[in-house]
């Protein structure tokens, strides 16, 4: 799978280009800089996540999943489990808004994104950046359009342009019939997503970085509020 999704990151990567400061070590450098400045204090609070979400539902309180990652290399996505244990794969591999497998305390960590904590050590591994484009499914990824490709050549992000614009995309999904989903999602959500992603990247800077960490702490912020 990892070996297929590099293929077509080649072949489909001759006409586009990311600035500079997209693939730079002074970008890494902050990365680490920042996740471990959020991280060391937000650790308290992670174990009383964890604890809650040990106490409301059977299963592990990580949810472990297969992303595809900076040049089509597969890694281990981390977050809070939201959804109700299954041993197996089961349900689409995006979800909406009124999932039933959503529990109760997977809807509120959903809604402030504390979910999503565990990825400042994806950060920290090197897997993952502060900005960038979300990491998806393997599926998702080899059915991206040659031109949306080198999406695949950036590292995946906690946050990015994408994910500001879409930051309702579970509540659109919630409009699709269910037997559509994966079709509306990889035809229509998804090539917007990279075309945004893209251009962003052609022309990202530091300035450009923090004003999208700011735009999705503004985002969360208000959506609490």
């Amino acid at each position: 799978m990892d070996r297929t999704v590099a293929i077509a990151i080649t072949e489909g990567s001759t006409h586009w280009k990311s600035s500079p400061w997209s693939h730079s070590r002074g970008k890494r450098m902050f990365d680490i800089f920042a996740a471990s400045l959020v991280l060391l204090p937000c650790l308290p609070f992670m174990a009383l996540i964890a604890v809650g979400v040990a106490l409301t539902s059977r299963g592990p309180v990580l949810f472990r999943q297969k992303r595809v990652g900076e040049h089509g290399r597969a890694f281990q996505l981390l977050k809070f489990r939201t959804m109700l244990y299954c041993s197996g794969e089961s349900g689409p591999g995006v979800t909406r808004q009124g999932d039933p497998r959503i529990t109760p305390v997977g809807r509120f960590l959903r809604r402030c994104k504390l979910d999503e904590l565990p990825q400042l050590l994806n950060v920290l591994r090197g897997d993952m950046s502060l900005v960038g484009p979300r990491p998806d499914l393997p599926e998702f990824c080899l059915a991206l359009a040659a031109e949306h490709q080198p999406l695949l050549e950036l590292r995946p992000g906690l946050t990015g342009c994408a994910t500001v614009q879409f930051r309702n995309e579970e509540r659109l999904l919630a409009a699709v019939p269910k037997e559509r989903l994966i079709n509306y999602y990889v035809d229509t959500v998804l090539p917007q997503k990279a075309r945004l992603d893209l251009a962003y990247a052609e022309k990202a800077t530091f300035l450009s970085d923090l004003k999208i960490l700011w735009l999705t702490f503004s985002i969360r912020r208000d959506d609490l509020g």
